[in-house]
């Protein structure tokens, strides 16, 4: 398969120009600070329609083929609903098998990569556009940055961190104009069964606080992640005033 061209990019990204990036069709990349000044009240905004989604997930060759079948259902759907998928870029594993996916069923996909880091066979029939930044923390705060919400599918550390930290910038009121985004954590096999029974030990144990629960859903059918997606509203997430201690992790 041909492999994406690069292109030299002038914009600087926190301070470290990236080594390239691909047609980007979005506002100019930029560092990403979205703490107002202290005292300042940062509240949530509805995501009232939802038109793209991140997908976290695995990039290992190795995983379970039910896992690939259900990323490429996701990458299939997401393209039916007229939904960009934004996601990290990579080819191989579920991350490949949701981009290719959507690709081929007339989706919207944009990678978003780390300079070194995939950067050598990137098939360009798998993207419709590829963005690449500075770093692994430019890359998520990017793709939070494009998303309307979040799905978690099965994946190892680093969807585990990925998840995790889009529910934390919900929490904090960090996403870009405080808008409240929700995380769904999505499999048919129990796959995040230990992630909600230590969410809620958490919450019962008081070190989680329950406005908080909620930013991190659970669904076992696509029909239920994309519904979670754009039905939970900020009536439902916690209010965020900056400055102040949001009490519970």
């Amino acid at each position: 398969m041909p492999l994406a061209s690069s292109a030299l990019v002038s914009q600087i990204v926190g301070g470290i120009r990236p080594h390239f990036a691909l047609p980007h069709r979005g506002p100019p990349i930029h560092n990403v600070n979205r703490l107002a000044r202290p005292g300042s009240t940062l509240g949530f905004e509805a995501v009232t329609k939802l038109n793209s989604v991140a997908v976290f997930c695995a990039s290992s060759n190795d995983a379970d083929p039910a896992y690939i079948d259900l990323a490429q259902r996701v990458g299939q759907r997401l393209a039916h609903e007229r939904l960009t998928l934004i996601y990290g870029g990579g080819h191989s594993g579920l991350m490949g098998a949701v981009a290719q996916a959507s690709m081929e069923a007339g989706g919207e996909v944009t990678g978003v990569i780390p300079g070194g880091l995939f950067t050598n066979g990137i098939p360009e029939d798998e993207v419709t556009t590829l963005e690449v930044v500075a770093d692994m923390h430019q890359r998520k705060a990017r793709m939070y940055e494009l998303s309307d919400g979040f799905i978690g599918l099965p994946g190892g550390l680093g969807t585990f961190e990925e998840v995790f930290e889009a529910a934390t910038w919900t929490q904090l009121g960090l996403h870009a104009g405080g808008r409240a985004k929700t995380v769904v954590l999505l499999d048919e096999d129990g796959f995040w069964d230990g992630a909600h029974a230590l969410l809620d030990k958490a919450t019962s144990g008081g070190v989680l606080t329950r406005k908080n629960r909620p930013i991190i859903q659970g669904a076992s059918t696509i029909d239920d992640a994309l519904r979670a997606l754009r039905t939970h509203r900020s009536s439902d997430l916690p209010q965020f005033v900056t400055g102040q201690p949001n009490e519970g992790a």
